[in-house]
């Protein structure tokens, strides 16, 4: 019996790329079985475009009734390229940022059955990132840290990065419907893909930056990313430690949690008490609040540690190879 052969989409979400997005398609080898370009309710109708430019057979366009943002855009592709039996779905930009021709590296690890998805990582060839400006390279370290913490993983860099693949058996398993529509998108289904326990690895890529004017502003999305994260990791904790498995962790975290606040809360009033009255604090006293905190630390750091080493491993998909379908 032969071995069953993959079908790769990609989907390119197009809102305002008029002036890249025939390129983006142009570019695309002949590894893919299908592209969607989605219409998210775009201003200068980039659906209507590409049917009039394109004569790609390949292409398939999707409108969105109305403008949901990446994610919403991009939830659509994956929904479609469901429907249609795809099997490993590429998501890149129609602004011409993301070289197609790294669509076999991006699918490869998903194929031989190493990982369920694959994202970017532009921080990896230290060289290269000297090209990105300091302050986006500030804010995704930033965001990777943060990323790391509510996602659970921690192997990963570059959050925000939207050049992505996903095997269709997890895709289908996602909750489309609560997943973030808009600039969060990229971090809420790392959040999502935990808790399918998933494995995700990075992909090593150039940072490029061409013409395009980014709509995020990093000062009106800083709180809402962070209310974001504290949810998601609360979320992450109640259902690995929690709701799913009970392990050390499970104990570590909320009792190093109750001491550190403890100690910090204790001592914080007897300090303020003696620096009223001037009396020294009595040694027996600050020891009642000093090792709270220490033991405190030591039992999230330990926590921590649990957490670092319980990143994903094993692929939940099934693997297959690449199907290239054939010159007419």
């Amino acid at each position: 019996m032969s071995e069953k052969k993959t079908r790769v989409a990609v989907i390119i979400p197009s809102y305002k790329v008029r002036d890249h997005i025939l390129d983006v398609i142009e570019s695309i080898g002949t590894e893919v079985t299908r592209i969607y370009v989605v219409d998210d309710c775009c201003p200068v109708n980039s659906g209507d475009f590409v049917e009039e430019h394109c004569r790609d057979e390949r292409v398939v366009v999707l409108r969105n009734p109305e403008n949901q943002g990446v994610g919403g855009a991009v939830m659509t592709g994956y929904q479609a390229a469901i429907a249609d039996s795809m099997d490993i779905m590429i998501k890149i930009d129609g602004d011409g940022q993301m070289d197609p021709a790294l669509i076999t590296s991006f699918i490869a690890p998903i194929v031989n059955g190493e990982a369920d998805y694959t994202k970017g990582n532009r921080f990896y060839d230290l060289e290269e990132i000297h090209a990105m400006p300091k302050v986006r390279l500030f804010g995704n370290a930033v965001l990777s840290f943060m990323t790391k913490l509510s996602s659970g993983y921690w192997d990963l860099f570059d959050p925000t990065n939207g050049y992505t693949a996903i095997h269709s058996d997890v895709a289908r398993r996602l909750p489309f419907k609560k997943i973030s529509r808009r600039y969060f998108f990229e971090t809420d289904i790392l959040f999502r893909l935990n808790t399918l326990r998933a494995v995700v690895i990075d992909i090593p890529m150039d940072a490029k930056y061409g013409d395009e004017v980014s709509g995020l502003k990093i000062s009106s999305i800083v709180g809402e990313f962070f209310l974001k994260h504290v949810r998601n990791f609360s979320k992450r904790i109640f259902y690995n430690y929690y709701l799913r498995n009970i392990s050390l962790g499970s104990f570590e975290l909320p009792v190093g949690m109750l001491l550190l606040i403890f100690g910090v809360v204790f001592g914080g009033v007897h300090w303020f008490i003696s620096s009223q009255t001037g009396t020294s604090t009595p040694a027996g006293t600050v020891m009642l609040s000093a090792m709270p905190v220490i033991v405190g630390l030591q039992l999230i750091l330990a926590f921590l540690s649990e957490d670092i080493s319980s990143v994903p491993r094993r692929p939940v998909h099934r693997s297959a190879s690449v199907e290239r379908p054939t010159e007419c």
